[in-house]
């Protein structure tokens, strides 16, 4: 089973996303900003990580930098509603600084999908 940790400050919104990727098949930790995440992911790495950009305790440039610092080859997907600047900004640089794919909120659960499947396959694919 794949696993993604979906770092996000949302508690609705992460645990909504949570739900809809576990009904797919996938097995999902939650964190709530990037500390909790970084311990998560310490804990057990998985094979994808969602991560909002905009979050307290620790941003979301400094947990994927943490993140890639750990684990070089880290698939991070970089999500962002962009606070008070547009999304397009904040994205921008996750992906200079390692994110590989990058969603704008609001976004769909069928485009969140297909984004994961395409960085990691389907739920019931044997990881990498």
């Amino acid at each position: 089973m794949k696993r993604i940790l979906f770092i996000d400050d949302n508690e609705p919104f992460r645990t909504s996303f949570a739900r809809i990727l576990e009904r797919r098949g996938f097995a999902v930790t939650q964190a709530e900003d990037g500390r909790v995440g970084l311990n998560k992911f310490r804990e057990e790495p998985p094979d994808l990580v969602i991560c909002d950009l905009i979050m307290p305790e620790m941003e979301g440039m400094e947990t994927i930098q943490e993140l890639r610092r750990f684990k070089p080859d880290v698939r991070i997907v970089a999500i962002s509603g962009g606070g008070r600047v547009n999304p397009m900004d904040y994205l921008k640089i996750a992906g200079m600084m390692g994110a590989v794919e990058k969603l704008a909120k609001p976004f769909s659960s069928d485009e969140l999908i297909t984004v994961i499947e395409r960085l990691i396959g389907p739920a019931n694919a044997v990881a990498d």
